[in-house]
C-alpha cells in the first residue's frame, strides 16, 4: 500500500482509481502531474469532464452517445439509411467509423445477453431494433457484435426475434479472430469484414 501524506491527494488517488484500468499507482502519478498544471488547465479539465456527464445524451434512434437528441450519424442525409448494423456499445462504432468503410447507419445495443452477468434481453435496446426494423426504408440489418458465446447468442436471439419477410440479415465475416472484440482488432481487418459481410442463417 502506497503511504500518502496528503489528505488531499489521497482523495484524489481515490477517486482516479475508480476509473476503469487506473490503479493505485497510475492515479497517483496522474494526481501528481496535476499538481503540476496551472491551476487554469486543471479547472478546464474539471469544467469538461462535468460537462460530459451533465450533457452529453444518448441518441435517441442509434443510442450512440451524442451532443443532441439525434446523434450526427442517424442525422447525416449522406448516410444510407437503408442498411443498419448492431453493435455491442459505442466503442464499436467508433472503432467501424475508423475504418472509413461503412456509410449506413447504426443500432448500439448497450451490451451483449449474459447471464453470468445477470444482463437479459430486457436490459438491452432490443425491443428498440425491432421497432425500428418496422420502418420498410431498412433492407439490411448487419450483426456485428464480437465473435464469443455472449455475442453469438445475442445475435441468434435477435434473428430469431426478427419477423419481417425479405429482409436481409448479415453479419460480418470472420476475419476476425473468435474471442476479439472490435474495438482492439486493427482498421483494415474490421474494414474488410464489414465490406466482406455474409448472410446469416440459422
Amino acid at each position: 500500500m502506497i503511504r500518502i501524506p496528503s489528505m488531499l491527494l489521497e482523495q484524489a488517488v481515490e477517486e482516479l482509481s475508480r476509473l476503469p484500468g487506473i490503479g493505485r499507482r497510475t492515479a497517483l502519478r496522474l494526481s501528481l502531474w496535476m499538481l503540476k498544471q496551472e491551476p487554469e488547465n486543471i479547472k478546464r479539465l474539471g469544467e469538461t469532464l462535468i460537462r460530459l456527464s451533465s450533457e452529453a445524451v444518448y441518441c435517441s434512434q442509434c443510442f450512440n452517445i451524442s451532443d443532441d437528441l439525434v446523434c450526427s450519424i442517424c442525422a447525416d442525409p449522406g448516410r444510407d439509411h437503408s442498411v443498419l448494423c448492431v453493435v455491442q456499445d459505442v466503442r464499436d462504432v467508433m472503432a467501424i467509423e475508423q475504418t472509413g468503410q461503412y456509410r449506413g447507419l447504426y443500432h448500439v445495443l448497450g451490451g451483449i445477453i449474459s447471464p453470468l452477468e445477470g444482463i437479459a434481453p430486457g436490459d438491452l435496446h432490443i425491443e428498440e431494433l425491432l421497432d425500428r426494423l418496422q420502418n420498410n426504408s431498412v433492407n439490411e440489418v448487419i450483426m456485428a457484435l464480437n465473435s464469443s458465446v455472449e455475442g453469438d447468442t445475442t445475435t441468434f436471439y435477435i434473428f430469431r426475434r426478427i419477423d419481417r419477410p425479405g429482409l436481409n440479415i448479415t453479419t460480418i465475416a470472420r476475419g476476425i479472430a473468435v474471442g476479439d472484440e472490435l474495438e482492439y482488432t486493427d482498421e483494415i481487418t474490421l474494414g474488410r469484414s464489414i465490406l466482406n459481410r455474409i448472410p446469416y442463417g440459422k
